[in-house]
C-alpha cells in the first residue's frame, strides 16, 4: 500500500451520502428553510435544528430515485 511524506496512508473524503450524519452546515441551512416556511415568524430555533436535523437523517443514506428510462418510438 502506497504511503504519503509522513508514512500514513493517504485520506479519501467520505461524500456527503456516505456519512452517516448530517453536516452541521446541511442542518443549518435546512433550520433556515423551515425559518423562512414559516413566513419569518418567531418560533423556537433548537425546534428547528432537531427539525431540520431529523429531516436530512431520514434522506440521508436512501438511494436517489432514478429517472425512468425514455424508450423512442420508432
Amino acid at each position: 500500500m502506497a504511503t504519503t511524506k509522513n508514512g500514513s496512508s493517504p485520506k479519501v473524503a467520505k461524500s456527503r451520502a456516505a456519512r452517516k450524519s448530517a453536516a452541521p452546515e446541511d442542518i443549518a441551512l435546512r433550520a433556515y428553510q423551515i425559518y423562512l416556511e414559516r413566513g419569518g415568524a418567531p418560533g423556537n430555533p433548537l425546534d428547528d435544528w432537531t427539525r431540520a436535523e431529523r429531516e436530512l437523517l431520514a434522506t440521508n443514506g436512501k438511494p436517489g430515485r432514478k429517472p425512468a428510462a425514455k424508450s423512442k418510438a420508432a
